[in-house]
C-alpha cells in the first residue's frame, strides 16, 4: 500500500496597525495571545511605535514628519505611507489574508489605511479593513475626517468592518473614565479579528478553511460583526441573541447574503448548543444566504461560550439601518428580540487581566476587542492630551 505524505497548509496571515490606533490594537492583540497571526506596526510617530512588540515595525514619514506623527492631517498620513510603499509591499509580501486596521479620524491611520489596503489586495492578499468611527466628544473635525477616510479605505479593501464608538457608551457604566473608554473601544477592534482569526486556524468540531472565509468575505463590501458571551443555562442562544443584536451593530443583519458564524466553548460545548445558535443567526439572515460556520474549542473559556457573526454582502452593498435607541439598539420597524431586551451589558474591564476574563467583559458588549495595559499605550487625541 503506498503512503501519501500531506502538509498542513494554514493561510498567512497578517494584522496590520497603522497609526495610533491601529497600533494600540495590535498592541491589544499580541498581549492577549491572538494565535496564527504575524503582527505588523505602522506609525508616524517614532517613539510610540517603540512600546509595540509587533512582529514588524515600520517608522513611515521619517524625512516628512521626522518621527513626530501627521499632526491629525490624514494627507501627511497617506504621503508618509505613499512614500515607503515598498517597504509595506515588503512586510505584506505573502499573505494570503490581510487585516487593516486603525482608529479613523486622526492623520496617519486615516490616510495612511487606505494606501496599505491597496498594497495588500494588488498582492492577491483578502484584504479586511476593522476600523473605529470616533466618539462624538473627539469634535465635528475628527468626525469628518473619520468619515472621509472610512470611504476612501471601503474602496480599497474587499471587506470594511465598521465600529462606531459612540455606541460603547451604551453599553459601558456611566462612570467609565476616558482610559477605560479607548480601552474598550481596543477591545472591540481586538474581538473582530480574533473572531476571524480563530475561525480558521484553530481545530474545532466543526472547522472552516480558507476557502470558505474567502466565499463570504471577498469583495462583500461593507460587514457587520458582532460578538457576545454567556455562561449558564441557556447560554448557547443568550450568546447568539447578543451577537446578532449588539449595540455596536448600526444596522440589522437581516438580507445579509453571506454570514461567518464562529461559535467557541470549552471542551464540554455541545453540538445541541451548536444548532441552537446556528438556527438563530440563520433565522435572521436572508433565506438563501451562505452561511460558514464552525467552533472553536478553547478550554481557557470555561463554561462561556463566545459566538461571533460577521454579516456581508447586502442587497443594495449597505445593510439595513438600524436606529441607534438605548443599550441594545433597535431595528427599524421591529420588535427588538426577548431575550436579548433582557440582557445585562457586562462592563467591559480597564485593565487587563487573565485571558479567560477577557472575553466577558468584551463580549456582552460585542464582539470582542480585548485587553491593554496602561493610558500611554492608548490613542487619545492630541486635542485630549
Amino acid at each position: 500500500m503506498r503512503s501519501v505524505r500531506t502538509k498542513n497548509h494554514l493561510p498567512a496571515i497578517k494584522v496590520l496597525g497603522i497609526g495610533g490606533g491601529g497600533v494600540n490594537a495590535v498592541n491589544r492583540m499580541i498581549d492577549v495571545g491572538l494565535r496564527g497571526a504575524e503582527f505588523i506596526a505602522i506609525n508616524t510617530d517614532a517613539q510610540a511605535l517603540l512600546m509595540s512588540d509587533a512582529d514588524v515595525k515600520l517608522d513611515i514619514g521619517r524625512e516628512l514628519t521626522r518621527g513626530l506623527g501627521a499632526g491629525a492631517d490624514p494627507e501627511v498620513g497617506r504621503k508618509a505611507a505613499e512614500d515607503h510603499e515598498e517597504e509595506i509591499a515588503e512586510a505584506l509580501r505573502g499573505a494570503d489574508m490581510v487585516f487593516v486596521t486603525a482608529g479613523e479620524g486622526g492623520g496617519t491611520g486615516t490616510g495612511g489605511a487606505p494606501v496599505v489596503a491597496r498594497i495588500a489586495r494588488s498582492q492577491g492578499a483578502l484584504t479586511v479593513g476593522v476600523v473605529t468611527r470616533p466618539f462624538s466628544f473627539e469634535g465635528r473635525r475628527r468626525a469628518e475626517q473619520a468619515e472621509a477616510g472610512i470611504e476612501r479605505l471601503r474602496e480599497e479593501v474587499d471587506t470594511l468592518i465598521v465600529i462606531p464608538n459612540d455606541r460603547l457608551l451604551d453599553i459601558n457604566d456611566s462612570n467609565l473614565s476616558l482610559l477605560g473608554a479607548f480601552a474598550a473601544a481596543d477591545q472591540v477592534l481586538q474581538g473582530g479579528v480574533q473572531g476571524i482569526t480563530d475561525l480558521i486556524t484553530t481545530p474545532g468540531l466543526i472547522n472552516v478553511d480558507f476557502n470558505d472565509v474567502k466565499s463570504v468575505m471577498r469583495g462583500a463590501g461593507t460587514a457587520l460583526m458582532g460578538v457576545s458571551s454567556a455562561r449558564g443555562e441557556n447560554r448557547a442562544l443568550i450568546a447568539a441573541e447578543g451577537a446578532i443584536s449588539s449595540p455596536l451593530l448600526e444596522a440589522s443583519i437581516e438580507g445579509a447574503h453571506g454570514v461567518l458564524l464562529s461559535i467557541a466553548g470549552g471542551s464540554n460545548l455541545g453540538i445541541k448548543e451548536v444548532e441552537t445558535a446556528a438556527r438563530l443567526v440563520r433565522e435572521a439572515a436572508h433565506p438563501e444566504a451562505n452561511i460558514i460556520f464552525g467552533t472553536v474549542i478553547d478550554d481557557a473559556l470555561g463554561d462561556e461560550i463566545r459566538v461571533t457573526v460577521i454579516a456581508a454582502g447586502f442587497d443594495g452593498g449597505a445593510p439595513p439601518y438600524r436606529a441607534h435607541a438605548g443599550a441594545l439598539g433597535s431595528v427599524a420597524g421591529a420588535t427588538p428580540p426577548p431575550v436579548a431586551e433582557a440582557l445585562e451589558p457586562v462592563d467591559a474591564p480597564i485593565e487587563r487581566d487573565p485571558l479567560v476574563e477577557e472575553p466577558v467583559a468584551v463580549t456582552d458588549a460585542i464582539e470582542t476587542r480585548p485587553v491593554f495595559d496602561a493610558a500611554e499605550a492608548l490613542d487619545i487625541p492630541d486635542f485630549l492630551k
